[in-house]
Order: C-alpha cells, then structure tokens, then sequence
C-alpha cells in the first residue's frame, strides 16, 4: 500500500485537461496539511489575489487514509476570500476514502471553466459537466441533481457542492460534502465559486490494497480495540459535542446574545440530552470511523405543493447549535435545527453565519442598523427571523448581506458596531474561556478553536504565567499539524500518540516517516507558516474586539492586559519561526 511519492492530479479548469504528478516530499511532510502547503508552494501564486483563477483550490489526504480507524478527513486549502491568506479548512465525509480509491494522494484543481460546472474524478474517468442550470440552487437540491447525475459507485463515490454563497464570492461560503460534512470555515465555498465550479465528484472505483502481514493486522486491532472497547470516544456516539452545551454554561463559557453574557439559566431547553431526547433520529459517521459521531435531528415541514407534511433531517452538534442556538437567544431545539437548515441550503459556514446574525441583532437593538438594512425584523430568540436573514445572508440579497458575509467586521466598520462583533480571527467559535483562548483563535493558523488546545488548557489553569501559556501554545501545534497531516480526526487524538503513529506507519511501510515524527511535526507547523506568511500574514492584522475584553467567565472579569500580552507575545513567537524556517529542497 506504502506510497513513497505523492500522486497527485492536476486539473486545469480553463482547458478542461488534468495531469498525474507524482512528487517528491514523503518524509518531509507526510501529507494532509503538509502536503497541501507544498502543493501551494508548487501551484499557488503568493502576488496574486484570492479570486484570480491561477488559484489552486486542493484536496489532500495523508498516508494512513482508509488503513486505520478515524483516518476520515480531508485536508482543503486555498487563498481566503475572507482574509485573501493561504489557510486550510477539514472536512469529514467520503472524500478522503474516495481519493484514496482512485489512488490519489491529492487534486488540485486550477483556472476558471467557462461556464457552471461540475468536475467528476475516477479510477477510469475525468470528465467536466456544464450545470449552468443549477446556477442559484440550494445545496440540497443541488446534491440530489448530482446524486442522479452519478449514480455509480455510491459506495466509494464522494459529492462536493456548493450554495448560492459559493457562487456570489460570500467569506462565509462552504463546501457541503455529504449533506451532513463541509469544508466549513474561511470561505472554501467561494474558492469553488470563483471557478464556476459547483460540485465535485470523486468516484472512487479503483481498488485499496491493504498491507500483508501481521503487524499491520497486530497494529490495526489494537487501535481499533481503544477506538470502540473504551470510553475514549464512547461520548462523542451518545450525546456527542453536544454535551459540551451544559458544561461551557456551568463554567460561564458559553456565549449567549452576541456575547453580552457566558452562562443562561435556559440552559436546560438546548443542552446535548435535550437535542437527543427531543429531535435526534439516528448517528452517522465518516467513511473508515466507527465512532459515529453525526447526530442527525429532524424537523417537520409542511410542502408548497401539495400541502402535506413532510420529515426533514438537520445535522446538529456543538458549534451549530451554538451559533444559531445561545448566540442567538434561541432556546427551542426545533427552532435551532430550523435556523441551521437554512444555513445548510444556502451553504453557509454555519459559526460565521450565527456569529454574523447575532452581531446584526445587537447592531438594531442598538440603532446602528434597521429593518431597510436587514429586511426582515431581528430579535434574539426570533426563529422565523433568523431563517430569513439566513437566506438573505447566504444569497446577498443586498449590500448590507452581501457585505456582512465578507465578515462582520467589515460589516462593522461601516456601520458602526466593530466593537461588539464576536470575531477572533474569524467569527468565533464557542468557547469563551478566557484570554489565551481569544488570543489563540485570534492569530491561529486557520483561526479554529482545534488549531491548539488552549480552550482545554484553559479550564484546568487558572495562573497567568505568560511564557508558561505562549510555550503550551507554540509545543501544542507540531502534533496536531502532523495528526492533520495524516490525516486523523482530531476527536482520535488521545489515541493516536506520537508513539501510536509511529507504530501505525512502520506497520505499513512507511518506517523512514514514523522514525522522525518530532522533526516532521515541526517541519510541517513551519511550513504551513511560511506559505501563509508569503500570502501577508501579519499578527497586527488581527485585532480582539472589545466585546471580549468585558466577558466574564468562572476565573472572572476577563484581564484585558494579559490578554495584550499574550497576543503580542504569541504573535512575535510565529514571526520569530517563520524567519527561522529554511524551507527544503
């Protein structure tokens, strides 16, 4: 099974051609985000702008896709259309097992086609579709069109698309994969938009060559024994991230009303038993996970055309419910799953979406905007509302949407209100524990609460040791850029140790790769650096609005000089690695 050279396809969007590569670069960065960073280095233009067509738009997987358990998720990157940097974005569903089967380790996909389409990639075909017609469709019916379009290999065969969002260029657009997976932050949707590209089919008919053997079958066994005999991951199958809701409230972490406070006593009405006990109907889970961590709710909805009702599923876990839940005053889960299946047919990131619609709310309450802005009426814990101006949000019905889905922040600096949106990077996302978590999200990588631990660290540590905090941050990210390089969910974490990985890739070949994990790891954290830095990272460019200086958590009012202290601090460690990087030839 073992690959020494990455093969990767090339596929020129412009000419309607694609080319097989094969690259150099195994044991330097393994795959996943560090093959997408060398792919950039190969294929991007750093001078040029996010929305010129020579982008690159790439898929990556790592070197243990469909050998183990929870080796799900792919690896998208791109030039933001939120921030116009090179970032990365994950994503779960078919898709890396798709790849895998047609005996790829990436695509990449170049230029601009000529008119709406969609790409389809196989074993034995490649082959590019006008769907003009499908230019404005929702997500979900653009799935169903697709489905029809491709029904082969259903088993292996992994579907990309994207809303209205993608097409109009919104920072907030993602990648629907599945239906019930995306590629959900910093605008990957538009990055597919830009390209006239409105899906993506990877058909995956070739065939998995599994290693033989008995330590790859010794191995295997053993990782899946701590996967599914222990309580490791047991919690993300029952109630799933969820469960984080009461929690976060009990510690006053979560965010409510735009965070104008961190804890509510209607906690009890969107807690993670709440959702499972009222809406859920069944799990789901990623191609190769046995897990199943995909809570599927539903909702009833009555049809226009011949008036009957009808059963909707809705896919729902922390961060969603979160964002069009808490942040927005909503506490009906009904209501929630509603909201969130707006935000799915028009593919919005759902965080950036919620974040924005909570920033909006305020910014009437306050004045600063009115119902000739948003068109419809905003009131937190309004459901009917909040479906409307989701749709407004995701189609840019008008200046004022069209300009809030580039981020609320700029939505703010023209409207007034800059100091209470909830951006730390990127919206949010929900864990306001205090000042090395908002700093952390502020200038993380992809400006992702997974990009460190420092939500975590932050719940166990009350001291505010400046170098003790930074260097936590800056000895946490190695070994989640290599996880993310193999490309694993981060839920495996706890199981897939430097020592577990090292065992995992020996046992399949790779032993020049698992002998220098600790060397990789940061090999790869440096060179994602560097490729974002080439594109204008700069830690001043990205500033904590006030609205997080007044939040108080269970340690208390938030210390608005620390948290200058770290950011400052934490900034000048990344510059300081990425002068330090000497990329390898």
């Amino acid at each position: 099974m073992m690959r020494e050279q990455f093969r990767v396809l090339v596929y020129d969007l412009s000419s309607g051609s694609g080319q097989f590569v094969e690259l150099d670069g195994r044991d330097q960065v393994a795959g996943g985000s560090g093959l997408a960073a060398l792919l950039y280095m190969k294929y991007g233009h750093p001078d040029k702008p996010w929305h010129h067509e020579g982008q690159p738009l790439i898929f990556a997987i790592g070197p243990l896709t469909g050998l183990f358990p929870l080796m799900s998720k792919t690896v998208c990157s791109f030039r933001s259309s939120y921030h116009n940097e090179y970032t990365e974005s994950h994503g779960g569903g078919r898709m890396a097992l798709a790849l895998q089967f047609c005996n790829l380790d990436g695509l990449v996909i170049v230029g601009k086609a000529k008119r709406l389409s969609c790409l389809t990639v196989g074993a034995r075909e490649l082959e590019l579709k006008d769907v003009e017609f499908m230019r404005g469709m929702n997500a979900e019916n653009t799935g169903k069109l697709l489905r029809r379009m491709h029904g082969r290999s259903s088993g292996h065969r992994s579907i990309l698309r994207i809303g209205p969002s993608g097409e109009i260029g919104s920072g907030m657009a993602c990648i629907n994969v599945e239906t019930y997976r995306h590629f959900g932050r910093m605008g990957g949707g538009a990055s597919m938009g830009v390209k006239n590209l409105k899906g993506i089919i990877v058909s995956g008919e070739g065939e998995l060559e599994l290693t033989a053997g008995k330590e790859y079958r010794k191995v295997f066994q053993e990782v899946y024994s701590k996967v599914t005999s222990t309580d490791m991951l047991r919690k993300y199958h029952n109630l799933g991230t969820a469960a984080n809701l009461q929690t976060l409230n009990d510690i006053e972490a979560l965010p409510w009303h735009n965070l104008q406070r961190t804890s509510h006593s209607e906690i009890d009405k969107v807690t993670g038993a709440k959702f499972a006990d009222d809406t859920l109907l069944r799990n789901g889970a990623c191609a190769g996970c046995p897990v199943g961590c995909i809570h599927i709710g539903y909702i009833r909805q009555k049809a226009k055309v011949d008036n009957r009702y009808h059963y909707h599923q809705v896919a729902y876990d922390y961060e969603p419910i979160f964002a069009a839940g808490t942040m927005l005053g909503v506490t009906d889960t009904f209501g929630v799953l509603r909201i969130l299946d707006e935000i799915e047919k028009v593919s919005l990131d759902a965080m950036s979406a919620g974040v924005a619609l909570a920033w909006a709310t305020e910014a009437t309450e306050r004045g600063l905007v009115s119902e000739k802005e948003t068109l419809v009426p905003l009131a937190f814990g309004d459901v009917s509302g909040y479906q409307q101006a989701a749709m407004h949000l995701g189609r840019g019905t008008n200046e004022f949407y069209r300009l809030l889905g580039q981020g609320t922040l700029k939505a703010g600096k023209e409207y007034g209100g800059e100091e209470f949106g909830c951006v730390l990077g990127q919206e949010m996302a929900g864990y306001a524990t205090g000042e090395l978590y908002f700093a952390a999200q502020t200038l993380g990588f992809r400006h992702s609460h997974l990009d460190t631990g420092a939500y975590s660290y932050e719940q166990k540590n009350t001291d505010k040791d400046l170098q003790k905090s930074v260097d936590f941050l800056m000895n946490d990210e190695p070994g989640r850029a290599f996880l993310t390089s193999m490309v694993s969910c981060l839920f495996a974490r706890s199981i897939y140790t430097d020592e577990q990985l090292q065992e995992c890739l020996a046992s399949v070949g790779y032993g020049a790769l698992a002998g220098t994990i600790a060397e990789t790891s940061e090999y790869i954290r440096g060179l994602r650096w560097k490729v974002r830095s080439d594109t204008g990272f700069k830690p001043e460019n990205f500033s904590v609005p006030k609205r997080f200086y007044s939040v108080t958590t269970w340690k208390g009012p938030v210390d608005g000089a620390y948290l200058d202290q770290v950011k400052t601090e934490y900034g000048r460690r990344i510059v300081e690695l990425v002068d330090g990087f000497v990329v390898k030839e």
